[in-house]
């Protein structure tokens, strides 16, 4: 399982760094968001993928592993705006932002670690396209929470199912690597 933690954060790493980057050159545009927006965000990438590995042709020339680390990304957005809430004011301290964003990927990274104990690491047995049909069912799942106003009788919240399609996402990415 060490070998786990040392993968996740190497793929939270370049997910990171990507998310700075993206930050510097948009700012945090992504605050104007509603939790729904987010979540349809994370459908359209999981919905790409999906047909990416069914698809016998492909059109553009680009792999899986960018809309994964879309998720990735989208998950702790979305993890943010459940905490602090969409805002129209663009002016986020982006120090700030930055330790959201590490906050939200230490304590994904905290659940795998103890889901991976409980489990065996038994993902390290699955295909990626079976854990992409997870992500995408957690999708769904999000989204029928979100259209029945985050109420839940017996399921976990919105956020368990964002740290899920992250850790997922990071997993497709272990495992590609």
């Amino acid at each position: 399982m060490q070998n786990t933690a040392k993968e996740f954060d190497e793929i939270i790493a370049q997910c990171r760094a990507l998310f700075q980057n993206k930050m510097h050159d948009y700012g945090t545009a992504w605050r104007v968001l509603r939790p729904s927006s987010i979540t349809d965000q994370i459908y359209i990438k999981i919905n790409r993928i999906r047909t990416l590995q069914m698809a016998t042709v492909k059109m553009v020339d680009e792999d899986e592993k960018d809309e994964f680390v879309a998720i990735i990304n989208y998950s702790i957005i979305a993890l943010i705006q459940l905490e602090k809430g969409f805002s129209l004011s663009l002016e986020e301290d982006p120090v700030q932002v930055m330790e959201l964003y590490d906050k939200y990927a230490h304590q994904a990274k905290e659940l795998m670690l103890r889901k991976n104990h409980d489990y065996g690491e038994a993902w390290r047995e699955m295909r990626v396209s079976s854990i992409t049909d997870l992500i995408f069912q957690k999708v769904l799942r999000t989204k029928q929470i979100e259209d029945n106003q985050g109420k839940t009788l017996v399921s976990e919240g919105l956020d368990a199912n964002y740290y899920d399609m992250l850790n997922y996402a990071v997993f497709c990415l272990i495992k590609m690597m």
